[in-house]
């Protein structure tokens, strides 16, 4: 079997949550770290700063502009950049990935602003409980190697009222444009990600991980069933993303 088959067939396991999903992941969005923000604009065709903005929207900041948030699968860390930079922002965002050199690549966004870089995982956060005014995670929740650990973590470090706002590529219900749209994801999309980056495996392990996570409804029902409250979600650019909103409960509240 040839290298590349075998790095193939690891990604798909990988995609499918298999017990290589961790250290698979962290290795590759290491890898892959120095181009990471350019093939994002450009395979998304800069519709993903669109997008991110609307994610942040829900956040509701302005409800708590002296709290601390949390950027969770933070990557180069765009998000807690963006949020640092809203009117008025006068807290703390701390931005936590578990591959380093992803922290790293996006060091020079944080410069002289509220944020703080924390290599850490998703389902092991190393916050105290009830310290959050929100967090937020764009296209890193499908990537955590334990979801339903990942959500109950993010409630656990939550204050009451806290709203988590989930950000994540999903698929087109409407027939035609999903054939387009899986025809760019599987085909255009790996070839123009290889090409960039020089990785081989990356972007055809982003489409399996997709087509892998749950639908919209399935991952509403799994927030709520590790406690979160008010959750909500909607689609943008007819589906090819999501945008899902919680809370954690008041006290007494359910």
């Amino acid at each position: 079997m040839l290298a590349t088959d075998i790095d193939s067939a690891t990604a798909s396991a990988a995609a499918a949550g298999g017990a290589e999903k961790r250290a698979y992941v962290k290795r590759i969005f290491s890898e892959i770290a120095p181009r990471y923000d350019l093939l994002n604009h450009v395979l998304s065709l800069n519709i993903d700063r669109r997008w991110r903005k609307k994610a942040i929207a829900q956040l509701g900041v302005d409800r708590d502009q002296a709290g601390r948030y949390l950027d969770l699968c933070a990557g180069t860390m765009d998000i807690a950049a963006e949020i640092s930079r809203l009117p008025g922002f006068r807290g703390l965002v701390v931005g936590a990935d578990f591959a380093e050199p992803m922290l790293r690549a996006g060091a020079t966004k944080i410069e002289g602003s509220g944020i703080t870089p924390v290599t850490a995982d998703a389902v092991q956060l190393p916050i105290a409980s009830g310290q959050l005014a929100g967090a937020i995670v764009a296209f890193g929740i499908r990537n955590v190697a334990g979801l339903d650990e990942a959500l109950r973590e993010t409630l656990r470090v939550l204050a009451p009222g806290g709203r988590f706002v989930i950000l994540e590529f999903s698929t087109p219900r409407i027939r035609i444009l999903r054939v387009l749209y899986q025809f760019y994801f599987h085909n255009v999309l790996p070839l123009i990600g290889r090409l960039i980056s020089g990785h081989r495996t990356a972007y055809k392990y982003l489409p399996r991980s997709v087509a892998n996570f749950p639908v919209e409804e399935e991952l509403a029902s799994r927030m709520q069933s590790a406690g979160f409250t008010r959750v909500s979600w909607k689609s943008l650019s007819f589906g090819v993303a999501a945008i899902h909103v919680a809370e954690r409960p008041m006290p007494g509240r359910k």
